[in-house]
């Protein structure tokens, strides 16, 4: 076994080489440069901080270290998607564009390149070989608290059975963190990534226009009682479940219940507008079978933090499911990822199309 480890510049994927490495496993190192000119000016993926660190963590462990340039890949699977995205009314998950069209091939095929036979990430996840389904599942990590799965539902069989996650026993982020400070490596103490990495601002508008060079059309807003206010913001401005900064008094609070780009519309409501059982989902990926062809009972999330509810998924037509919720789920939003689970198991996710 010969194995790349997908080096970010932080603590998780040093301790994940770490790791590796003292396991007698033969690692090398490697990087994914994805951003060179940033417009946001700040810090960004790929930067020269996240390389050196990367670079020293892999001097430290003595052994090879690679940078790969996919700054275009990126750029159009990634950025471009996340604007157009937001443009069309939905709230995009970068995290996962990203997984499923960049990191994940790019790391394979650059270590196959190099004569390995699996990469490693420093991701809270687990895989695992079902004998009995002949297939490769991916499984939360024994941190549940740090568990990532909900950006890795779209790993596909190829990428399954080429990835090895170490973390995924490790039982809490202190544990992590410990290793890294008694190999001496030189992020032990970094801080952990909050912000998307090529928006460290959080300002996804101003990114948005920035990037784009178009300066957005300010929509309308739609009050509960149907009256129609100039807001000072575009669409993208605004996302479903938003109360704060709206820069409107309505006497009482109010939040974003739903968008329309084609109408430059943004709806006003109470907060029990929020709340609905059912969506459209669509661009699925099952990982424990290849579709779904009956309903099945699962739990299910639809955001990254948040913690699952009961529900059903129910095969529909070109791929779409039908995800339906035993109690109402808070501001659901199309764009956004939802992920399905059978206990600890992974059954797969896709993208929110809509509200049913």
């Amino acid at each position: 076994m010969k194995v790349m480890v997908a080096m970010s510049g932080g603590v998780d994927s040093s301790v994940a080489a770490l790791l590796l490495k003292e396991s007698g496993a033969d690692i090398m190192g490697g990087t994914l440069i994805l951003r060179k000119n940033d417009v946001t000016e700040g810090k960004h993926c790929g930067t020269d901080k996240d390389i050196a660190d990367a670079s020293a963590v892999c001097e430290k462990l003595g052994i090879e270290f690679h940078t790969f340039d996919y700054t275009n890949e990126f750029d159009k699977e990634v950025i471009a998607k996340f604007v157009d995205t937001y443009k069309c009314g939905e709230t995009p998950n970068p995290c996962v564009f990203c997984n499923n069209a960049v990191k994940f091939p790019a790391m394979l095929k650059e270590a196959q390149k190099l004569g390995c036979t699996h990469i490693a990430t420093g991701h809270y996840a687990k895989v695992k070989f079902d004998e009995e389904k002949g297939r490769y599942l991916l499984l939360r990590s024994l941190d549940t608290a740090k568990d990532q799965t909900y950006v890795l539902y779209g790993l596909t069989q190829e990428i399954l059975s080429h990835l090895l996650l170490p973390l995924g026993e490790v039982s809490d982020k202190g544990e992590a963190r410990a290793a890294a400070e008694y190999a001496g490596l030189v992020n032990a103490s970094r801080p952990d990534s909050q912000d998307i990495c090529f928006i460290p601002s959080g300002d996804h508008a101003d990114f948005i226009e920035k990037y784009t060079g178009e300066k957005e059309t300010p929509c309308t807003f739609v009050t509960p009682d149907g009256k129609e206010v100039l807001a000072s913001g575009g669409i993208s401005t605004y996302t479903v479940g938003q109360r704060k900064g709206l820069g409107i008094a309505l006497g009482r609070p109010v939040y974003v219940t739903a968008k329309s780009a084609e109408t430059g519309k943004v709806y006003l409501g109470d907060e029990k507008d929020l709340f609905s059982t059912a969506a459209v989902v669509g661009e699925c990926n099952f990982i424990p079978f290849e579709t779904l062809d009956k309903p099945m009972r699962v739990t299910a999330k639809t955001r990254y933090s948040q913690k699952e509810s009961s529900a059903t998924i129910t095969p529909l037509e070109n791929g779409k499911v039908l995800l339906e919720f035993d109690t109402p789920q808070r501001a659901m939003t199309a764009g956004q990822a939802t992920v399905f689970y059978d206990g600890e198991t992974v059954v797969g996710g896709g993208k929110i199309l809509g509200l049913n």
